[in-house]
């Protein structure tokens, strides 16, 4: 339903935008188009259903909980024990194991997403891959992150952040 909402109000605005183009020029050929197969009448046929595809893709990226984003969670919470001890060199090893799980999320995601038949669901993959893979590479959220009181009060909103674009498939 959102999506028709959200098709609607894109509709109108392409063309309203295309009505009040004040650069068109009156063409009176142009004012009559002829009809083709593709304007003689509406299509009777309904928006693909994806929802067997998208069910199925769901039901895969269900693992990326219980196995990489886990995976990433013990990581960090080894990262963030460490750098409150004070062991650098295990807290970059930490960090850098969570990274990796980011990447393999991101990996996990991209390659199940693909197989999608919903194409906004496919370019949803990309996207979700994309930010974990960015923050994977630029570690600014692993620097933010010093005591498991950061982690606890971040974490949420950081998944949310990753993960929305594929979730909103998903719920």
């Amino acid at each position: 339903m959102r999506r028709a909402i959200l098709a609607a109000i894109a509709g109108s605005a392409l063309l309203t935008g295309a009505a009040c183009d004040s650069d068109a020029k009156a063409d009176p050929e142009a004012a009559a188009p002829t009809r083709t197969a593709a304007t003689a009448a509406p299509s009777a046929s309904a928006a693909p259903d994806y929802s067997t595809s998208t069910k199925l893709v769901c039901d895969k990226l269900q693992t990326l909980y219980s196995i990489e984003l886990r995976s990433f969670g013990t990581a960090m919470g080894k990262m963030v024990t460490y750098k409150e001890n004070k062991r650098t060199a295990d807290a970059e090893k930490a960090e850098t194991s969570a990274a990796g799980q980011l990447k393999a999320a991101a990996t996990k995601i991209r390659k199940e997403t693909a197989t999608a038949q919903d194409p906004d669901f496919q370019a949803a993959g990309k996207v979700s891959a994309s930010k974990l893979e960015s923050s994977a590479t630029d570690r600014r959220y692993f620097d933010r992150v010093k005591s498991l009181t950061d982690l606890n009060k971040t974490v949420q909103a950081q998944f949310n952040e990753w993960l929305t674009p594929v979730a909103g498939y998903c719920g």
